[in-house]
């Protein structure tokens, strides 16, 4: 066997109209099928990112108001899943002061050495990393991997 990509992402979700509005008015998604409007069998949303590369690459779905919270600290299970949103460091202030529009909970900014990134929660507490790729860096060089960079950000 051969993994092609990662092609999606699930998440579970209290409430999925404040969940569809984090994920497609604040960071930009693409609803392709919205059972917020009823144009789903059951209560979820997918989405695509803008430039649309597969069937979909998010889908939300709804659990209710009493689904547990995710446990906080060290634990098993998603740390993060990362979004590439640019090229260049003017994308992460735009991002940034975007999110600080919309009251989003930062937890962090992190200049990797390869990449810069900012780390947000959705409105579930599931940590989301933003980043762009510094230009030029050679991703096959293993003193990348071995010896990572973990400087504070500063935009």
């Amino acid at each position: 066997m051969e993994i092609k990509e990662l092609g999606h992402l699930v998440l579970y979700v209290r409430d999925l109209e404040v969940s569809a509005h984090f994920y497609r008015d604040v960071l930009g998604w693409r609803p392709i099928l919205d059972g917020t409007t009823g144009g789903a069998p059951f209560p979820a949303v997918a989405f695509n990112a803008p430039g649309g590369r597969t069937h979909h690459e998010l889908l939300l779905i709804e659990v209710g108001p009493g689904a547990q919270a995710l446990p906080q600290g060290r634990r098993v299970g998603m740390y993060h899943f990362g979004l590439r949103i640019g090229d260049h460091d003017d994308q992460l202030r735009e991002a940034l002061s975007e999110l600080r529009a919309n009251d989003v909970t930062i937890v962090g900014a992190t200049d990797h050495g390869m990449t810069h990134s900012l780390y947000i929660q959705d409105p579930d507490g599931n940590e989301i990393e933003l980043y762009v790729d510094v230009p030029g860096v050679d991703w096959e060089d293993p003193v990348l991997w071995a010896e990572p960079v973990l400087r504070p950000l500063r935009l």
